[in-house]
């Protein structure tokens, strides 16, 4: 986007001035540089390999054990970050980056992290930034509008629902456990006074799919409650039936039902949890259902794909990240909660120094500091409102519109290779695939490709099969970035089933008889 370089040299010529009024001349010029260098890396990213080869201990060979007692030239830090730093760096927005999930990275985005970092204010309740406060309260506005997520969920509503910026769905879901465990606790307090705090949390049971994040269970881990993992259909979902029956079964235990995680787009295949059998499941006993649709859910801005999120008016809260499909550089996760009282309610710590005049509990006038765990928090809405503003919500639509066809592309090229199947079907940029016959040839030619390092994979286990997981990453990436990681794939392919070995096992006799 021209306009968005034009605007990188602007501010380029801003942090300049900035530096040279608070510090010497080579700070300036070395803050110039690297803007412009920024600017260079991500115009030539796909010239570098995807990941990294060196080994790990690489780095501190290069680095002395101590710093420098007097300070260094800038040109000579500026020499290694080629020298030390490259070498070691694993490019996330490398077109050949087909790993995990998309990590956001665009002009907008980048400019506006730099101007929150030159700015520099650490914005916990509304009288310490007003403009960090409001533009994060009506950029979620914006967010939530164009997903058109319940309006109870909205700042703007007239209930006590809200949005904020997280760092991570991995904190959102820390966040909401952390909540829902005091919410429980409160609620079967007053019904009996009598009852024990600890006795109560130590009681408390959450549950989630077996096909949910790694941060899920995670955050039980970090929460102090048993995080039951479910098992699922042949789809790969968390049904009501299933959730239903574990509840009867611990509460005959004496445990208590309180939080449940349902995901819209799983890491492992992207399937999507059944909410609208899951929702009343939640209400009618009283445990808080979050919803984490960290990656998918950026496809909800496109009306195609809406019907997914069927059954989200039972939700207590609902997550999605910015920084992986929507342009916005890590870390910017989005989290509405219905009733951000909850909030308050569990994380409200008094100080005479954070008090202040203007204190509210107006969703439209939060003091952010009571929705999360940090006190300090960094104007992350600066880049959100730049990438909303400067591409609008067309060319964001238009963006993953693109990476859906791309990837529809590969699994088309999958398709047409009788070496190998698709395992579940092709959902968003997700294609799940793997060389038919036994475990052993997907992992071999996994391991190929990850010692030729020309793209980036990861696996999953599908119902007991391996398989290679392709995503559409990069905003950079084209229909020739396609064609060329399938070509790294179909060649190591050839060199694994061109094998005496291969050609002696089962596989080539299923693939004989069709």
């Amino acid at each position: 986007m021209r306009n968005c370089l034009d605007i990188l040299e602007r501010l380029r010529i801003l942090i300049g001035n900035l530096v040279k009024i608070m510090d010497s001349e080579q700070f300036r010029d070395f803050a110039k540089t690297i803007v412009d260098y920024i600017a260079d890396y991500t115009e030539n990213i796909r010239d570098k390999p995807a990941v990294s080869t060196v080994k790990p201990g690489y780095l501190y060979d290069l680095v002395p054990s101590e710093a420098p007692v007097k300070g260094e030239d800038w040109k000579t830090v500026f020499a290694d970050i080629e020298k030390i730093i490259m070498p070691g760096i694993t490019h996330w927005q490398s077109p050949q980056f087909h790993a995990f999930f998309p990590t956001g990275n665009s002009y907008p985005a980048i400019v506006g992290d730099l101007l929150s970092t030159g700015i520099g204010c650490v914005g916990f309740s509304w009288i310490t930034s007003p403009a960090c406060t409001e533009l994060e309260v009506q950029v979620m506005n914006w967010f939530g509008k164009m997903l058109q997520i319940p309006k109870e969920f909205l700042n703007e509503s007239e209930g006590p629902g809200g949005g904020i910026i997280q760092g991570s769905a991995s904190e959102a879901t820390l966040v909401c456990l952390l909540v829902a465990k005091d919410r429980m606790t409160k609620h079967l307090k007053a019904i009996n006074p009598q009852l024990d705090d600890g006795e109560i949390k130590s009681k408390l049971i959450a549950y989630t799919s077996d096909q949910s994040n790694s941060s899920v269970e995670k955050s039980g881990l970090l929460g102090s409650m048993h995080m039951r993992l479910l098992g699922t259909d042949d789809q790969g979902r968390l049904t009501g039936p299933i959730l239903l029956k574990s509840i009867e079964e611990d509460r005959k235990k004496g445990l208590i039902p309180c939080f449940v995680v349902a995901t819209l787009g799983t890491t492992g295949t992207c399937s999507f949890d059944c909410i609208e059998d899951l929702g009343p499941i939640c209400n009618e006993n009283n445990i808080w259902l979050h919803i984490d649709a960290a990656y998918a859910g950026a496809a909800f801005i496109l009306p195609e794909y809406r019907y997914l999120m069927a059954g989200i008016q039972y939700a207590d809260s609902f997550d999605v990240n910015l920084h992986k499909w929507l342009l916005v550089n890590f870390d910017c996760s989005a989290l509405w909660v219905k009733n951000t009282n909850h909030l308050v309610n569990a994380f409200n710590v008094e100080r005479m120094y954070l008090n202040h005049s203007y204190q509210s509990q107006n969703p439209q006038i939060p003091d952010y500091r009571h929705w999360q765990i940090p006190l300090g928090r960094r104007f992350r809405a600066l880049k959100v409102w730049f990438v909303m503003r400067l591409y609008g919500v067309e060319g964001l639509q238009a963006h993953i519109r693109k990476q859906i066809e791309l990837a529809e592309l590969f699994g088309r090229l999958v398709e047409q290779d009788r070496r190998f199947e698709i395992v579940t079907p092709v959902t968003m940029g997700l294609v799940c695939f793997r060389l038919k016959g036994d475990n052993i040839w997907t992992k071999r030619l996994y391991e190929s490709l990850m010692k030729s390092g020309k793209i980036y994979l990861v696996t999953a286990s599908v119902r007991s099969q391996l398989v290679i997981r392709f995503v559409v990453c990069s905003r950079l990436t084209e229909e020739r970035d396609v064609k060329f990681a399938w070509n790294e794939v179909s060649s190591l392919a050839d060199t694994i089933t061109s094998t005496e070995e291969y050609k002696e096992s089962d596989n080539i006799k299923y693939l004989t008889h069709g």
